[in-house]
């Protein structure tokens, strides 16, 4: 879940209505919890939210379930150059962004600005609020957005860590990858960090996808990428994804045995919190994100679906069976590879867009 405080966006309030955007991935405060997730809202300055979140932990721990926050540190709420001073921006713009020579913010986030996240005091600050949410707030473990932004190095980053290979006398460009990111390292050392779940979207809005091959310590888990989009061409019937199928059932070794790793290390998905949902990907071959004003130019294109014979929710008694027969197929596949399964609520009933 997602609970760090984040801004309303209000630059993204439809005109037409009071609707505000309110998917959250443009924290503001990273060490509070979301206010409006909490029946005590604002009422004493946040900390009755806050002792509300420790019940909600207590509580969901004495049932023998882990929470797990879905923390963003790839970016935070203050845009682009052009954006609102609102927290890092105002401290040092440079320190705790990727700038550009002329003041151009690196926008490897896809949301108008990257956080420095290899930067000594950025990672320090990383670290730090990690730890407050395990240690204060008693979480179990962290799934990383776009996790691979925190292997990219900081502005004049010291060349000799590139994937691991010295270039002695050189420097790198602000963004290049990292073989030791000395942010994944300082988590993965950490007494109090290194013992709980720790989960990477490895791949970021840059191009940059480590699905296998992200920096892991032997203790870091990956949302399987590979996993979800060799599922959906299989079931969809697309050739040559037979033997790439197996290996997802097996826990994909083709990624994860060679670097030490397990089959738990890979979490398995068909759909996602973002993206089609189960029943999207049997009703659409192509996204209609038409709704919204961004005239379909928002979202993910490459999407491995396939409609059933009919686009849209509006379709045959025949083909509405084969949508369920599909549903069911990726349900099934979901539950018998090993080893970590993701489900989503709305995989369970159904729900569309």
């Amino acid at each position: 879940m997602f609970v760090h405080y984040v801004s309303s966006d209000s630059n993204m309030i439809s005109l037409l209505s009071s609707r505000m955007n309110f998917w959250g991935y443009s924290t503001i405060n990273f060490f509070s919890p979301m206010t409006r997730y909490s029946s005590a809202g604002t009422r004493n300055c946040g900390r009755d939210a806050i002792n509300e979140f420790k019940l909600l932990v207590r509580e969901a721990h004495k049932r023998g379930i882990e929470v797990f926050m879905d923390v963003v540190f790839n970016h935070t709420a203050e845009g682009n150059e052009k954006g609102p001073i609102l927290s890092f921006r105002g401290l040092d713009n440079s320190v705790y962004y990727m700038v550009a020579p002329k003041g151009e913010f690196y926008n490897y986030s896809g949301c108008g600005n990257t956080f420095n996240c290899n930067h000594p005091v950025v990672r320090q600050f990383i670290v730090d609020c990690l730890r407050y949410w395990v240690l204060e707030m008693h979480v179990d473990g962290f799934r990383f957005d776009l996790a691979s932004i925190m292997t990219r190095g900081s502005s004049l980053c010291d060349a000799a860590n590139v994937f691991g290979s010295p270039m002695e006398g050189d420097l790198l460009t602000t963004g290049t990858p990292l073989g030791s990111p000395p942010l994944i390292d300082m988590i993965s050392n950490d007494p109090v960090l290194r013992d709980v779940k720790l989960i990477a979207e490895a791949w970021d809005a840059g191009g940059l996808y480590q699905v296998g091959t992200f920096p892991h310590w032997c203790i870091w888990s990956e949302w399987n990428g590979k996993y979800r989009d060799v599922v959906r061409q299989f079931i969809k019937g697309t050739d040559g994804f037979s033997g790439a199928f197996a290996e997802c059932l097996c826990g994909s070794p083709n990624l994860y045995q060679a670097g030490g790793r397990k089959p738990w290390n890979s979490i398995n998905f068909v759909c996602a919190h973002d993206g089609f949902s189960l029943a999207d990907l049997v009703t659409y071959t192509n996204k209609h994100n038409l709704a919204n004003g961004e005239n379909n130019n928002d979202g993910e294109n490459h999407n491995n679906s396939w409609n059933c014979g009919q686009e849209g929710e509006f379709a045959s008694i025949f083909v509405k069976k084969l949508r369920k027969r599909q549903m069911r197929n990726f349900f099934l596949c979901l539950m018998v590879s090993q080893f970590v399964q993701q489900e989503t609520r709305r995989l369970e009933v159904c729900h569309c867009g």
